[in-house]
């Protein structure tokens, strides 16, 4: 069945607070606190939009929007928000079966000197108290285990950056169908201590030793889910996010320049980019930026982790669709 985005300004019923999550109904309801800045806002929401689509199947999927007022917005993301979004306070007044965390690009040296550091532990608190399941990705996975477990994340050499292979080291039902290698992209300068979850009680469910844990999950007063990378990646992301940081490079916003993301290009595409960063070093200019071979580079794009996304976001829908459904039949809210 087809996914629906309910927007905040509809024609609903007034507000109420609930102690209830959902009352019993076919429909799924998933909020999506979409974080990231003005430039991406609309792409994020775009991107889990499809992908929850993709993975619906036969379940009645309505999406709510909504983001944190802590956030710093232009002109362009409050437009948008306030077009489309619920304000946090509404959305959690009303039932959610689960919830969608995306991180953001830190500014503070410290997570916890973040300017949204208590909205985004209330909004966990929340989470485990009154949906099925929630999934955390990336910068916002790195704060909820430091929130829960007091696991600071730890600064990395290199930015991680590309498409990275997984075995998948867990039965649990969110790798259920699943074929390893689990493909997926990352994006980051930071990573949790695999070791450190295990011992805080978080099963891996795919990790490597090159590129550490990749899903892992905690059952708390819900089940947390946890992505340190992006499935919910399109094809030309990674190469849009590689030309901004070009760009970053050519304005002298940033020292070096970015490394092409690895397993992800052909060689041809490789080759074309390098030349152009052959270029970029010799006469650095933020004009040389409309230059960049970005169609070409295009057709060089190889996606492996679309279907694997769909299967892990398909099994997520699943399982809290089950829960709900066990839920009322036993008539027992979550409160």
């Amino acid at each position: 069945m087809p996914l629906t985005i309910l927007p905040h300004r509809t024609l609903l019923p007034p507000i109420r607070q609930s102690t209830e999550r959902c009352p019993p109904s076919d429909q799924i309801v998933v909020g999506l606190v979409n974080n990231m800045p003005d430039s991406a806002l609309e792409a994020t929401a775009a991107q889990f939009s499809r992908l929850l689509r993709a993975a619906a199947g036969p379940l009645s999927v309505q999406l709510r929007l909504s983001y944190l007022p802590e956030v710093p917005r232009g002109t362009e993301g409050l437009d948008q928000m306030s077009r489309a979004y619920w304000p946090i306070d509404e959305l959690l007044q009303q039932p959610l079966d689960g919830l969608i965390v995306t991180g953001l690009e830190p500014k503070a040296p410290r997570l916890m000197d973040e300017p949204y550091w208590h909205r985004l532990r209330q909004l966990l608190e929340w989470a485990e108290a009154r949906t099925v399941s929630s999934i955390w990705s990336c910068l916002a996975a790195h704060a909820a285990v430091q929130m829960l477990d007091g696991i600071e994340r730890r600064r990395l050499e290199q930015k991680r950056f590309g498409v990275f292979k997984h075995p998948v080291l867990s039965e649990h039902p969110l790798a259920w169908g699943l074929r390893a290698p689990l493909c997926t992209p990352h994006s980051r300068w930071n990573e949790i201590p695999t070791a450190a979850l295990r011992t805080a009680g978080y099963t891996i469910v795919s990790s490597s030793p090159e590129n550490g844990a990749d899903l892992f999950v905690k059952q708390s007063g819900s089940l947390l889910v946890f992505f340190q990378g992006h499935p919910e990646y399109e094809e030309g992301t990674l190469l849009k996010e590689y030309r901004r940081d070009v760009g970053r490079f050519l304005r002298g916003q940033q020292s070096h320049y970015p490394a092409l993301p690895s397993g992800y290009l052909t060689a041809e595409a490789a080759a074309l980019l390098n030349e152009f960063r052959v270029r970029a070093l010799i006469e650095p200019s933020a004009d040389l930026l409309a230059s960049f071979p970005m169609d070409a580079a295009s057709a060089g794009v190889q996606s492996t982790w679309g279907g694997t996304a769909i299967t892990i976001y398909r099994n997520w829908l699943s399982l809290v669709a089950s829960e709900k459904r066990a839920e009322s039949a036993e008539v027992s809210p979550r409160v």
